[in-house]
């Protein structure tokens, strides 16, 4: 009896990770960059995860510090990347960036890199701002790389900095509080966004479409909006952030989703797997607590995620 119900315990948490050097042969995987948060104590990358199709590194989601070392570690390049998404501009997500880009500088990479993200506030720049505040050859922090964003260089590489605008055309709605927006397409995938609620910080969460599968990615949110059951439905693989316990409250749950919410979202989504991360200190070592609030409310296949994890959706 023992026997069995132990089998039962690791069949509920198993999701089949896939090795990490073999995540680059896939059609189609996401690997985890950095499944950690904002502290250097949890020894884990920032927030930073790679979409693989056809054994090429095409999307990168956050760019968090550590995520530019695991990107080399992984066998990506950036003149692979069709495109760069940003949850929200938070140290954590978006600290990489520039290594990337001067990481690239040594690449053959010869077309436009897209970079898009949310809008901005008084408390955030806009991802435009961000990316010219950066980049900007006269008063960016390194001007020095200007060249990757000024219309005078007629090189075919540049940065092409995107706002994702909620406030133009929607895709779908079922209320005014619940949005989604195409917002990049090409021959490999569809990708689509939702505003998220993530305290006074512009945020998104994002689903890309590839190979007949669809992939989301929750970012930081406390979940209370309904935008991401509904970017979420029918998922086949669902990337939530598992920053804080069930008993979180303050600012720590208005800033992000307790297990209960993640299995709540998770099922009324009706996603088809869940995977755990941007993982921290007071959620690491609870994940016994943390899979039976989750598992009130949703029954499908759980693991928790660890740097350069791969998993097929």
């Amino acid at each position: 009896m023992k026997a069995r119900l132990v089998i039962g315990i690791l069949s509920c948490l198993w999701l089949a990770p896939v090795m990490a050097q073999s995540c680059g042969t896939a059609e189609l995987a996401v690997q985890v960059l950095g499944s950690g948060g904002p502290e250097l104590a949890d020894k884990r990358a920032s927030s930073s995860y790679l979409i693989w199709i056809d054994g090429k590194a095409r999307v990168l989601v956050d760019a968090g510090g550590g995520a530019a070392l695991r990107f080399s570690e992984a066998g990506a390049t950036v003149s692979d990347l069709d495109v760069i998404l940003f949850s929200h501009l938070h140290v954590d997500h978006a600290n990489d960036l520039p290594a990337l880009v001067k990481s690239s500088y040594f690449e053959d990479r010869t077309r436009a890199l897209p970079i898009y993200g949310p809008l901005g506030n008084k408390f955030m720049p806009s991802t435009v701002a961000y990316v010219r505040a950066l980049f900007d050859g006269t008063h960016g922090v390194y001007r020095y790389l200007g060249d990757f964003l000024s219309p005078l260089n007629d090189a075919t590489y540049k940065l092409q900095p995107r706002n994702v605008d909620f406030r133009s055309k929607l895709v779908a709605s079922r209320k005014t509080s619940n949005k989604i927006k195409i917002v990049f397409t090409n021959e490999h995938m569809r990708i689509s966004a939702t505003p998220v609620l993530h305290g006074a910080i512009p945020a998104l969460a994002w689903s890309i479409e590839s190979k007949g599968k669809r992939i989301v990615f929750s970012g930081d949110t406390n979940g209370e909006d309904g935008n991401l059951e509904l970017l979420a439905a029918q998922a086949d693989l669902l990337i939530a952030h598992n920053a804080v316990p069930e008993d979180a409250g303050g600012v720590e749950r208005q800033l992000h989703m307790s297990p209960s919410v993640i299995g709540r979202i998770a099922q009324t989504a009706e996603v088809k797997q869940l995977v755990l991360s941007h993982r921290m200190r007071r959620t690491l070592g609870h994940e016994t607590e943390t899979l039976g609030a989750i598992k009130k409310h949703y029954n499908g296949p759980s693991v928790f995620a660890n740097d350069l994890d791969c998993f097929k959706p």
